[in-house]
């Protein structure tokens, strides 16, 4: 089967820290993206979120799976990929901060493949995975408190 590849871009008027902690934190990721998500593996490092963080899944009508986190660099990047469970195989996401003209701009990223050769199913299990986040990204910049936009405009 195709290999599919999800890209998304959305700019907030909030300060990249802030904007990194609410993406990468596995419980208010969840929250965003209206499902089920806790964290059942802390990284070893200084932020439990990061390399080796392991988080659980449950998104109806998907059954649920685990992400493991596999590169994180704070205030910048965010890698994980599927490792348990999900109807898909080589499923990798990728989330980058960046400032750019006093705006941070995440750019995220998921390539995934169909585990059975089932026609359509490619193109129904992009859109279960990119629509999700697709909303989460336009519902976090619709959620900025106005103490972190006046922190981007004091930076």
């Amino acid at each position: 089967m195709a290999k599919q590849y999800i890209e998304l871009f959305q700019s907030y008027d909030a300060p990249i820290s802030w904007v990194f902690q609410q993406l990468t934190d596995h419980e208010n990721f969840g929250k965003l993206v209206n499902a089920k998500v806790t964290r059942i593996v802390d990284a070893s490092g200084k932020n439990k979120n990061g390399v080796g963080s392991v988080r659980r899944i449950e998104a109806f009508p998907v059954p649920a799976f685990e992400e493991t986190v596999t590169a994180f660099k704070n205030n910048e990047l965010m890698e994980y990929s599927v490792t348990k469970g999900s109807p898909v195989k080589n499923h990798k996401g990728r989330i980058a901060f960046a400032q750019v003209q006093g705006k941070t701009i995440v750019h995220y990223t998921i390539e995934l493949e169909p585990k059975l050769p089932i026609p359509f199913t490619g193109p129904l299990l992009k859109a279960a995975a990119g629509i999700p986040i697709m909303l989460a990204l336009k519902k976090l910049a619709r959620q900025q408190p106005t103490e972190a936009a006046s922190a981007a405009n004091s930076a």
